[in-house]
């Protein structure tokens, strides 16, 4: 049968998913009267809270006798790992870009990726029923990134199609409405992207994509470059240095048909299947037939740029509220973690047996690992991120350096100017965008970003739109200046109470509210000053017989502030920890006891 391998790229949030889900539509692969959710493929319970693709996914269609397999790829940055292997797996791409929006950070991020794997682009200009719409303005920003990114001459003579994803169609003309459907777009599809590029010989699979399935174990997807394959068929695995990892025999063989994987008898060259019955065998390695001796070449993934340390949680509620809670239940899971996600790195610390370095792209992406630690029941409490470091050849140290595009109204361009100077960024260009808008790109030390969103949002009254992608490493920036205010740190275990609040409400505000679990040692609350201050939240009203005008009145409390992970992950200080369980997620300090931490912050101090 005649074949398309096809990936579709974008920025975050501009309609990958929502077009794939028309795409099945258009292509008969759901019943006139089927109930499917939406954004079929984010099956991930965060990746549909979040409106974010994590995890790649393929599908596939027919269309005028033709199959064509869809990858949908995560657009975040931080989720680059994906993005990067996917592109050696298709052989096109469709850019879609936001009619309003534009050309944004990860729209260069993963074009830059398609663009060094040859692929010839077509780009789709999505959202044209948005009132900003500019779709004159975003072509031609395509066509400056395009040269930009050193495009040659027949990838800068891309096709362009506009439309919209949510409607349900793509035309060639930006007018042509609903009616027009989606036929435009599969009709290029199978017009713009060659075939699969097949070689001749046995058997030969890259390994591009990898899960635990309950019932078939570990499975490897990845498009067959040469041979075929079937089941039972004996098969040995080689590193990306040619070493035998495994020999072993393929149990099945699943093909991509809409939103099912199906178990098929023969898997062809330049099909996208998944391979069931290996129990090594990873993501860049080479599945083969026996005689194979050569590893396909495999696309290495940009290195970490942020570690966290993951540690047993310690602390007095420990246990309560969730069932994993050992050192060696969570270590096991972050190794198996480490085997389907390449862009995360998983390191015992030698000196601290019960905890773990664990390294990856961005704050977004560990906190994503977190959270989905959390919900399979797991305890555990988390250090501040750190930004990884190397050094060049001559010995100096470099940081990672990153775009931060942020739209924001032009009345709140000054104090973001100013407060990203501070961090080290520095302001490279400043454009319109919109009307009463300007877009400022800056060139910011990651240190300097750990823990600005928060900051940002409070700045610009929650109007500014914040992007960032890694640019480039440089060398060491210089000191940044960390959080001027201190902890609210409780002295006492017990549950807080409302009157004891009250009293503390001046000193800053509150994480916590009346009735809420403390212990000593927690984080209960942000002390304006900069140094931390030991509380008694446990202090009730003492009791008298003499009653007063408006003595007796309720409290009224100011209400507390609720952190989310990020937020919580990006506002501790380096002596400091998140703890997460299944239920709660809490501040504190990481050595508890409060003679311990002085003693220890003597030791630190130089004499």
């Amino acid at each position: 049968m005649d074949m398309r391998n096809v990936a579709i790229i974008a920025h975050v949030d501009h309609g990958k998913t929502t077009l794939i889900d028309r795409l099945l539509a258009a292509s008969g692969a759901f019943r006139a009267n089927q109930q499917v959710a939406e954004r079929a493929l984010d099956s991930n319970d965060l990746e549909r809270e979040r409106g974010i693709t994590i995890l790649a996914k393929v599908t596939s269609i027919e269309w005028k006798g033709v199959r064509i397999n869809i990858v949908d790829t995560p657009g975040h940055a931080d989720f680059g790992g994906e993005v990067e292997r996917i592109m050696g797996m298709v052989d096109g791409a469709i850019l879609l870009i936001d009619a309003a929006e534009g050309v944004m950070p990860q729209t260069k991020f993963v074009l830059a990726k398609a663009l060094s794997r040859g692929l010839k682009p077509i780009v789709a200009v999505n959202k044209i029923d948005k009132p900003d719409e500019r779709h004159d303005e975003v072509v031609t920003e395509a066509f400056d990134l395009f040269v930009a990114l050193g495009a040659d001459e027949e990838q800068l003579d891309f096709p362009v199609l506009y439309g919209s994803a949510k409607q349900g169609w793509m035309a060639a003309e930006p007018d042509a409405g609903p009616a027009a459907g989606m036929d435009a777009l599969l009709d290029l599809i199978i017009a713009h992207v060659p075939p699969p590029r097949v070689e001749d010989g046995p058997f030969r699979l890259l390994g591009t994509m990898i899960e635990a399935d309950p019932y078939l174990g570990r499975l490897l997807t990845g498009r067959i470059v040469s041979g075929s394959v079937r089941a039972n068929d004996p098969v040995k695995v080689l590193d990306r240095e040619g070493n035998v990892l495994e020999t072993g025999r393929v149990a099945k063989v699943l093909a991509f048909r809409g939103l099912a994987r199906q178990p098929i008898e023969n898997g062809e060259a330049g099909d996208i299947v998944a391979i069931a019955g290996l129990k090594t065998a990873s993501v860049a390695h080479t599945l083969c037939a026996p005689e194979v001796s050569r590893p396909l070449p495999a696309q290495p993934v940009d290195p970490p740029t942020l570690s966290m340390t993951f540690r047993i949680n310690d602390g007095p509620l420990a246990g309560r509220e969730g069932d994993k809670v050992q050192s060696r239940v969570i270590r096991e899971r972050l190794y198996r973690e480490m085997e389907g996600n390449v862009a995360i790195r998983v390191e015992d610390i030698p000196d601290e047996p019960e905890a773990f370095r664990v390294s990856g792209r961005g704050e977004l992406q560990l906190a994503v690992l977190i959270e989905t630690l959390r919900r399979e029941g797991f305890e555990l409490t988390v250090g501040r991120p750190r930004v990884l470091m190397r050094r060049d050849d001559e010995g100096r140290l470099l940081e990672p350096v990153e775009e931060a595009v942020i739209d924001v109204d032009e009345e709140y361009a000054g104090v973001v100017v100013q407060k990203l100077s501070e961090r080290r960024g520095r302001l490279v260009e400043m454009l319109p965008s919109g009307t009463g808008r300007q877009r400022l790109i800056f060139h910011v030390p990651t240190r300097g970003l750990i823990g600005y969103q928060p900051e940002l949002m409070s700045d610009t009254r929650g109007t500014a739109v914040f992007n960032r992608v890694f640019h480039s490493w440089q060398p060491w920036q210089g000191e940044i200046r960390e959080r001027t205010t201190g902890a609210l740190i409780s002295n006492g275990d017990g549950e807080a109470v409302a009157y004891a609040l009250w009293n503390l409400e001046d000193r800053g505000p509150l994480f916590i509210g009346p009735g809420d679990v403390v212990y000593r040692g927690m984080i209960v609350g942000e002390h304006t000053k900069g140094q931390d201050l030991e509380v008694n939240v446990l202090k009730g009203k003492k009791l008298t017989n003499i009653r007063a005008a408006a003595k007796d009145d309720n409290v009224q409390l100011t209400p507390p502030v609720r952190m989310t992970l990020e937020r919580a992950l990006s506002w501790i200080a380096d002596d400091e920890l998140v703890e997460v369980t299944p239920k709660s997620i809490r501040l504190r300090k990481a050595i508890l006891d409060p003679h311990e931490r002085k003693r220890a912050a003597r030791r630190k101090t130089p004499a």
